[in-house]
């Protein structure tokens, strides 16, 4: 089986957010991710991992005004001071929690705008980050995710994202590869596992159930399966990576909601 890290926007929602660290690592996880760490101090987060005994796996550089409904900067032409700004505290925070990946969420599309001066941009800017990040031995993740969940998003298949990581060519920048966003756009997911491993330009996977996001043993897609088909193409490339556990418990935020739904990480 892959290792799996459990997502703390997501799971335990139960507890408040530093006490998710105590429950992930109770129920056995070894690795954790979530989208943003910066309403809490850096060593405060690092003393919860170091604590239970995890692995900070990866987190989201700033976004961007999230409230206000923004997904990210990458893209976004007249944006890029803000950027950099935003990249540059991820860094620091992944200094401190000891992550080795850092997400770039690459925005929505403006109405109007040509995709080819917003692509431009995109790759101007991770080829910035991917320089500041390689110099202190970070990746640079991009992400594909499905215009369902962010209407809009700039990003949405796997052959974009690596397109666009070979157009930059920084060795430190990889696709964070979610099955889930796959399957619903794409489809094909074990194919594309096998296609795209071995190229050495995945750096992470994430899970969910489609199409409800739930659980993965929940819904359409057969988890088991690419489950083996990670763990065959990852042995043959050397892949090492992580897998994280990016979805909603059926059974909400109630006590034991996260918990009762892992018999499917157990098998």
């Amino acid at each position: 089986m892959p290792r799996f890290a459990a997502n703390l926007t997501m799971l335990y929602n139960e507890h408040a957010f530093l006490d998710r660290f105590a429950a992930a690592a109770a129920d056995g996880f070894l690795g954790v991710e979530y989208l943003f760490p910066y309403a809490f101090p850096a060593q405060e987060i690092a003393a919860r991992l170091r604590d239970h005994g995890l692995q900070q796996v990866l987190f989201n550089a700033p976004p961007g005004d999230w409230e206000a409904g923004e997904r990210g900067l990458a893209c976004l032409p007249g944006r890029e001071s803000e950027f950099r700004a935003g990249f540059a505290q991820a860094l620091v925070y992944a200094e401190e929690l000891d992550c080795p990946r850092i997400h770039v969420m690459a925005g929505l599309a403006p109405a109007g705008a040509e995709r080819a001066a917003l692509q431009a941009t995109y790759e101007a800017n991770l080829a910035w980050a991917a320089a500041q990040a390689q110099s202190v031995g970070r990746e640079v993740l991009i992400e594909p995710i499905n215009p369902r969940d962010i209407p809009g998003f700039f990003l949405n298949r796997q052959d974009e994202a690596h397109r666009t990581v070979q157009a930059v060519g920084a060795p430190n920048l990889k696709v964070q590869f979610d099955l889930y966003h796959c399957q619903i756009v794409e489809g094909d997911v074990a194919m594309k596992i096998r296609q795209y491993l071995p190229t050495g330009r995945v750096g992470h996977f994430q899970i969910a159930g489609v199409p409800m996001r739930h659980e993965p043993d929940l819904g359409e897609l057969h988890h088991p399966y690419l489950f083996d088909v990670i763990d065959e193409v990852a042995l043959a490339s050397g892949w090492q990576g992580w897998v994280g556990c990016e979805y909603r418990p059926q059974r909400g935020a109630v006590p034991g909601g996260t918990r009762d739904g892992l018999g499917w990480m157990r098998c």
